[in-house]
């Protein structure tokens, strides 16, 4: 087989890629190592910036998102039992949308089957071959066989633990690593959610995040020890503890019934550069990782994305490589300033083993100061929406 493209991961940052460059006319096979209902059986965030619902928009996968998406113009911060509203559309004349990232993933799934590219699911021992050369290539097994797709780029949207970023010789990367000392426990019901937007709480117990799918389904968070198993929570002791951490009139709000999905997520922020090497690209979780507090990781794969599809149309309309010459240094300045906030969000409102009484009383001032100045208040929000790309 031959593409122009071959793109390894059928996540969000695969698929978008392959849209559009299919729609652009140039040739890309997508594989993956799992199935489609595997794919569409994870449960990831769903706030996206206004910056990925247009590439959505441009791949002609959005219809569903605008029909179905929830528009908020704001979020709360909650603490000293109280909320504490940031208004994003009055700060920034920008608003985001929450619309779950498994109903991205199906939505452009089902516009490349509409559209006829080919992708290959379940295809195992993938590995990819002289991307230092001119003419890289991949191979993977299938019933039994060994296929190869000759190719001209590779694109790695594999994820933390896929193959192209191990591909990469040791000498050639460098990688920056934070593991935080906690989890979130994570639940989704079919309740309505206790609030119109979104609400993340510090609290002496802990972090917690109330958050939505749709107007009747919740996902809701606490935050919870590395060492934690989901067996120890019952829902209704979930529930409990997230009462607990809550202002009164949001606890009081609560619409509480059985989850249907309840896990318990590591938090770490994780960078590897450069994003190119030679032939192969890194897109998405393959080549960073931030905390979900921010709501960057699915923004940041849009925006790598964008920058890789902008440099690969302008190789194969005039032949230009300054695109992808570009593509690291331009996705990398994005990637860290969102990691930075990722990581600032995160010191905020969680409470770490060693915060202490100082600590916290240096969280509360920043709080305090954050909700209480207009400059402070548009950083966050500026953050939040997404910087531009």
């Amino acid at each position: 087989m031959r593409a122009h493209v071959a793109i390894i991961g059928s996540g969000p940052a695969g698929l978008l890629l392959g849209q559009l460059l299919t729609n652009a006319g140039i040739d890309n096979i997508v594989l993956d190592r799992v199935g489609k209902d595997y794919i569409l059986g994870r449960v990831r965030a769903g706030v996206l910036e206004e910056g990925s619902v247009r590439l959505l928009d441009q791949a002609g996968s959005s219809a569903r998102l605008h029909a179905q998406g929830l528009q908020h113009d704001g979020f709360s911060l909650a603490f000293d039992g109280r909320n504490h509203r940031i208004n994003l559309w009055e700060l920034t004349g920008k608003k985001v949308t929450v619309y779950g990232q498994t109903e991205v993933t199906r939505d452009l799934m089902e516009q490349r089957e509409i559209s006829g590219a080919k992708s290959i699911y379940e295809a195992d021992n993938v590995n990819v071959h002289d991307f230092g050369s001119t003419s890289p290539h991949v191979t993977y097994e299938q019933a039994g066989r060994t296929e190869r797709i000759d190719c001209d780029f590779i694109a790695g949207c594999d994820g933390f633990h896929g193959v192209s970023r191990r591909s990469v010789p040791e000498r050639a990367i460098s990688t920056y690593e934070r593991a935080y000392p906690f989890g979130w426990l994570g639940v989704l019901a079919e309740v309505p959610p206790v609030a119109s937007e979104l609400i993340y709480a510090n609290h002496p117990r802990g972090f917690a995040l109330c958050s939505m799918r749709s107007m009747t389904r919740s996902r809701y968070y606490v935050q919870c020890p590395l060492d934690d198993k989901v067996e120890a929570w019952s829902d209704d002791r979930f529930w409990d503890e997230l009462r607990l951490r809550l202002p009164a009139e949001d606890a009081q709000a609560v619409t509480t019934g059985p989850s249907f999905e309840k896990s318990i997520a590591p938090l770490r922020s994780f960078v590897a550069e450069p994003m190119r090497f030679g032939r192969l690209f890194l897109a998405g979780d393959a080549a960073h990782i931030v905390p979900p507090t921010g709501a960057k990781g699915l923004n940041l794969a849009v925006s790598d994305v964008h920058y890789l599809f902008e440099g690969l149309r302008d190789y194969y309309t005039d032949g230009s490589v300054a695109g992808l010459d570009a593509y690291s240094g331009r996705a990398l300045q994005r990637v860290w300033k969102a990691v930075r906030f990722s990581w600032s969000m995160t010191m905020m409102m969680h409470r770490f083993p060693d915060t202490g009484a100082f600590g916290q009383k240096i969280q509360e001032a920043e709080l305090d100061y954050l909700v209480h100045s207009r400059a402070a208040s548009t950083a966050l929000a500026e953050n939040y929406v997404g910087l531009a790309f």
